[in-house]
Order: structure tokens, then sequence, then C-alpha cells
């Protein structure tokens, strides 16, 4: 049996991407981005502890443009984990599993988590201060 005569994965021959599928990925990843900002939050207090000359390193690390874009996708994944996870917990009761609803509720998920980071941003620079 040569190359192209050779069986396909099953998974190459059924599945095509699609959104749901698309989010699922995500939920897990989201769950990694939130794991690995914990770790940047314990790396925050641990120099919040150590003292001001350590504190102001992990600030102007925070404070930075690499920093901040780090703290956006935390947010957005601790936002999205969150709607993705709500979902999720419509599923456990046996609802919304239709298509239609699925996607529409896929398409929740990404507005409303995308909507809740501007938001918290926004209230964050405009009303709270920001990075100053």
């Amino acid at each position: 049996m040569n190359a192209i005569d050779r069986p396909r994965s099953p998974d190459l021959q059924v599945w095509k991407w699609h959104l749901t599928m698309v989010l699922s990925i995500t939920h897990r990843a989201s769950g990694m981005l939130l794991a690995a900002g914990s770790g940047a939050l314990a790396f925050w207090l641990i120099c919040a502890a150590l003292g001001p000359d350590q504190y102001a390193i992990a600030q102007a690390f925070f404070r930075s443009p690499v920093g901040v874009a780090l703290l956006m996708l935390w947010s957005w994944s601790l936002f999205f984990h969150l709607c993705n996870g709500v979902r999720h917990l419509f599923w456990d009761a046996v609802k919304g599993y239709e298509l239609p609803t699925a996607f529409a509720s896929a398409w929740a998920v990404l507005v409303v988590s995308s909507a809740l980071t501007i938001i918290s941003w926004a209230f964050g620079f405009l009303v709270v201060g920001g990075a100053s």
C-alpha cells in the first residue's frame, strides 16, 4: 500500500472547522492563560512583599506595552472563560443544543466577553486612572 492509498484519519474526513469547535479549543486555551496570569499575579504580589525596589520592577513591566497587552489578554481570557462556562452550564441542563441556538450562544460568548473586557479597561483607564 503506497502513501496515496493509505486510509486517512477519520477526523480529516469528517470534521470541518466551525465556530463551536473553535470556542471549545479557545476555552481550554483560556484556562491555560488564566493559570499563567495567576502566576503573573503571584509575581506581582511577591514583588510587592519584597519591597519598593522589586515592586517598581514589577510595575514597570506591567505598565509597559507588552505588560499591558498581556494583562488585556488575561482579562479577556477571564471574561471568555466565564461566559463560555455559563454557556456550558446551560448545556449541562440540556438546554441550547439545537444548532441555531448553539451558534447564537457562541457568538454571544464572543461579543459579551469582548464587551466586558473593553468596559473593564475603559473603566480602569477613564475612572480609576489607568497606568498613571
